[in-house]
């Protein structure tokens, strides 16, 4: 059955009507030739490809939506009375968002003062970044193993290994109910944002396979979800990829991200490496043999060196084409050289960033600056990584930063540094045709006979250059996925 979608304003010509049949578009112009049974007038809305989050921890994420949600808290005693507020049960008080850079006594709670306000309730806390967490004795208690793994702390955030052990006690204390409840709530919220696709990036330290079967499997109004598992060895089933956050380094704000040279802040770290060029290579030559993309999670400046040497040492094995071909990728690649992003544009390396990373913690007073000093102003360089031919691929990292896709556009334009930031058109082109291309679907991110009906819709009152006004974002009234509507406002 045709579905004649009328009245509208669609991106990237002038056609006011589109045409879908079997889950493509067939036609876009003024006045359809043929026979319609079923026509939506569009109301002068403008339509444009639906956006990809080509990052996202959904159950995480979705935790943040139905737990105990800390990004707006501004000091210590917000994060403890939170808890308090919350902690009544034995059942497992899962939070995130803390980021004691912004509070006045710039250091997050004891585990001594956790413990007061949670009583005997198990309770898991991420930093924004969630690199590091703080963690109550209760929970410690269910992952003994965190007191002797690297990252331990006596009384305060766990990181390394002893944070993913007090991760790994957290998930498994979450009810399956919790986890329906969480993604079913992120993907809803992520389909009224004008997403139709997700990249999930699963992995032992973050999720589980459990968790990313039973997301793949979800059915029904929902965007697409593409999953990657960040580990070496076999590919779970459904995944498309042993990539994600296959960690090479941490993150800034926790100070795990490697460094070349010291912390301006804490000069006694350079941070963590985990992997090196030599694991990096072997993992890229065996997905690249087995037909499966291969990925990193990489921020650092150190981490960089070891993942660029990486691909060069894979390419003397597999060859520029093969390596080309497989399309491999890696997730923030914050601390990048023009020479390094070259490498990486020859060898076919999609960039997977988040925007919102710069507009949260860029700028001349904020964590980047207080954590590197001078270095900060150098970090998620798009439009030179654009310069040198590497694609971009636009996501959230949710729960790190919301999956709000027009705010992603907004700070890719208005980078903080400036000379950094990309035109709206190559910013929206990122967030649409860019995540696509991530996954291998060249068909995606355009609106054209013969691709997917995959589309947005937008009260749109103005345009400028082919797009709302950034700093109005437009509201979103209805995503279309394979011309099946997965939201839609009535």
């Amino acid at each position: 059955m045709t579905t004649l979608y009328t009245n509208a304003r669609i991106h990237g010509g002038t056609a006011t009507a589109m045409a879908v049949e079997g889950g493509r578009i067939t036609w876009l112009g003024d006045d359809f030739p043929g026979q319609v049974l079923n026509t939506v007038d569009l109301n002068g809305a403008f339509v444009t490809p639906a956006f990809v989050d080509a990052h996202v921890h959904a159950t995480s994420a979705g935790l943040l939506r139905t737990g105990l949600d800390l990004t707006a808290a501004q000091s210590l005693s917000d994060v403890l009375d939170a808890v308090r507020d919350r902690a009544d049960t034995d059942v497992l008080l899962w939070g995130h968002g803390w980021d004691e850079t912004r509070w006045p006594e710039r250091r997050p709670p004891t585990r001594a003062g956790l413990d007061a306000a949670a009583g005997a309730t198990p309770v898991y806390l991420s930093r924004i970044d969630v690199h590091s967490a703080l963690a109550s004795t209760a929970l410690v208690e269910l992952a003994p193993a965190a007191r002797t793994a690297p990252g331990w702390s006596p009384d305060g955030p766990l990181a390394r290994d002893a944070h993913h052990h007090v991760r790994r006690a957290a998930r498994e204390s979450i009810t399956r109910e919790q986890r329906d409840e969480a993604q079913l709530a992120f993907l809803r919220h992520a389909a009224a944002t004008g997403i139709a696709c997700v990249h999930e990036c699963a992995g032992p330290d973050i999720s589980g396979t459990d968790d990313l079967a039973e997301l793949l499997a979800r059915s029904g109004d929902l965007p697409r979800v593409v999953g990657y598992w960040g580990a070496f060895g076999d590919l779970p089933a459904g995944a498309h990829g042993l990539a994600g956050d296959l960690f090479v380094d941490g993150a800034f704000g926790s100070r795990t991200a490697a460094l070349r040279a010291p912390y301006t802040d804490q000069p006694d770290t350079r941070g963590a490496l985990y992997l090196t060029a030599e694991r990096i290579a072997s993992h890229v030559v065996a997905c690249t043999e087995a037909g499966v993309q291969a990925g990193f999670h990489v921020i650092g400046d150190a981490a960089v060196v070891e993942v660029v040497a990486g691909f060069q040492h894979a390419e003397k094995v597999m060859g520029e084409e093969a390596i080309r071909a497989t399309r491999h990728r890696l997730e923030h690649l914050e601390m990048v050289t023009a020479e390094q992003a070259a490498e990486l544009a020859r060898l076919g390396v999609v960039a997977s960033v988040q925007p919102l990373f710069d507009a949260t913690w860029g700028g001349p007073d904020a964590m980047y600056a207080q954590r590197l000093g001078d270095r900060a102003a150098a970090l998620n360089p798009f439009a030179m990584l654009a310069q040198r031919g590497v694609v971009l691929a636009f996501g959230s990292d949710a729960p790190v930063t919301p999956a709000d896709p027009w705010a992603a556009v907004h700070a890719a334009v208005h980078h903080r540094t400036p000379g950094a930031g990309l035109t709206p058109a190559q910013a929206f082109a990122a967030h649409t045709r860019g995540g696509w291309h991530a996954s291998g679907d060249d068909d995606g991110g355009v609106l054209a006979p013969g691709v997917p009906a995959t589309f947005a819709v937008w009260d749109a009152s103005d345009l400028v250059d082919g797009l709302p006004p950034l700093d109005v974002p437009p509201r979103c009234l209805r995503t279309v996925l394979d011309g099946n509507t997965i939201h839609e406002v009535p």
